[in-house]
């Protein structure tokens, strides 16, 4: 099981960026999708979740640090989900990560790579 993160980049303060992540094994059942962040020095920080089974959203969540700025979202034919990422903040740089769990929002089993996210003030 591979997870491709990809998107990340340079933007200005309140700029936007939309981050992917695609699964590769498609047999692997995914109960939840989350995104996470590591900033230099700093340890690593849940940024958003969503649950991947269910209709055509499925539920999500996020940290208070990024509600209201931040969308998680999936395409489920494609095995990917997104992170749109609005109106970015300095504080936001960091690597951002992509995992999946096949049962517990608190126990990701597999990881991305990670991706760069620098936001200039």
């Amino acid at each position: 099981v591979q997870l491709q993160a990809s998107g990340g980049g340079w933007v200005q303060t309140g700029g936007s960026l939309r981050l992917s992540c695609v699964l590769s094994d498609g047999a692997f059942s995914v109960a939840f999708w989350g995104w996470f962040r590591q900033a230099p020095g700093e340890a690593r920080e849940f940024v958003a979740s969503m649950t991947w089974s269910g209709g055509s959203g499925g539920s999500a969540s996020y940290a208070d640090s990024v509600k209201g700025r931040f969308t998680v979202s999936r395409d489920a034919a494609k095995r990917s989900a997104y992170l749109q990422m609005s109106s970015l903040k300095p504080e936001d740089t960091a690597v951002y990560y992509c995992a999946v769990s096949p049962a517990s929002a608190n126990r990701y089993t597999y990881w991305g790579q990670g991706t760069q996210v620098t936001v200039s003030s």
